[in-house]
């Protein structure tokens, strides 16, 4: 089981995820939609793809780029198309 919390709030929780780099990659499915709004931020990784990211908000608070995705992923990277990691203090326990 992985679980990804900000502000004391669960975010996103899993029993099924993937972990690439040292990063937990969760299934879309698995996180809470009301706390993530989409961004116009992209990057470039050499061999997984352009990801696209999301800024969390929980209480109003927004914590912006902290979640991360590849809708398109390159082929090497093919099991963690629309999953979600995170970064800038979300809190990951597995």
């Amino acid at each position: 089981m992985a679980k990804a919390t900000w502000n004391g709030t669960v975010i996103a929780e899993s029993d099924r995820f993937e972990v690439v780099e040292g990063n937990v990659y969760f299934p879309p499915e698995s996180i809470r939609a009301e706390h993530f709004k989409p961004t116009d931020t992209h990057t470039v990784c050499g061999w997984k793809g352009t990801a696209s990211y999301y800024s969390v908000v929980v209480d109003g608070e927004e914590n912006k780029d902290a979640a991360w995705y590849y809708p398109e992923p390159k082929d090497a990277a093919a099991n963690i198309r629309d999953h979600v990691a995170f970064w800038k203090g979300v809190t990951i326990e597995k």
